[in-house]
């Protein structure tokens, strides 16, 4: 059972007001985040900094992302209830949790075994059911496509042609780019099978695994 306590979400409030002073606009996606609660993903060690604006590590090399980076994403995603989402990178759980706020239909693949089943277990507990798949992210998930939405929480050498490939038409792909060090957020459109390319700033991201990912990509970066 998840504990939610006043002082939660109290702290939650506050960190949707910091959210918004960045500038996040978007209501639906600043309610989410009030919604879900983030200290019942951190461990007792961690639990006092789960509403500072910041990543944390969540063992096997993984974080969970900053939420400003969350509500970033989120809102360049713009997702509607009932669309169809493909979330790369499952990490923690917590996007996927966002997302399942705003009333989407969330498939997300894990690559990592440990976290996948981490995740599988524990997001339920707090009542959120995504469709959860163990595997290799940069490949989609060609068998539930095409999708509305996709979003990769891992930093790409390269956008994969497969993601594009399972966007439905006016589907929307934000995901970072760059080397291993720095992404810049891309938000790709696709409009009568062209693709519609936009860039906004640059984030740092663990890296995207996988053959459309930093295995199969022979780039140093």
């Amino acid at each position: 059972m998840i504990i939610d306590t006043y002082k939660h979400r109290g702290l939650r409030a506050k960190l949707v007001q910091k959210l918004r002073q960045k500038g996040i606009v978007d209501e639906a996606v600043l309610s989410a985040i009030g919604k879900v609660p983030r200290h019942a993903f951190f461990d007792g060690a961690l639990v006092g900094h789960a509403y500072e604006d910041k990543a944390f590590p969540i063992g096997e090399g993984q974080t969970i992302s900053q939420p400003f980076t969350v509500a970033f994403q989120t809102e360049k995603l713009s997702v509607k209830p009932g669309h169809k989402v493909l979330e790369i990178g499952t990490g923690s759980g917590y996007q996927a949790s966002v997302l399942i706020e705003l009333k989407a239909k969330v498939y997300t693949i894990e690559y990592n075994e440990v976290l996948f089943e981490r995740t599988r277990e524990f997001l339920p507990l707090m009542g959120y059911e995504p469709f959860f798949v163990h595997g290799d992210g940069s490949k989609g998930l060609p068998a539930k496509a095409p999708y509305d939405r996709i979003i990769v929480t891992a930093g790409a050498p390269v956008v994969p042609a497969a993601l594009t490939d399972q966007l439905a038409d006016n589907g929307i792909l934000v995901i970072p780019v760059g080397d291993r060090k720095k992404q810049k957020m891309l938000r790709i459109i696709k409009r009568e099978h062209e693709l519609i390319k936009e860039e906004f700033d640059y984030f740092a991201f663990v890296p995207l695994l996988g053959k459309q990912g930093w295995e199969g990509n022979t780039t140093k970066g």
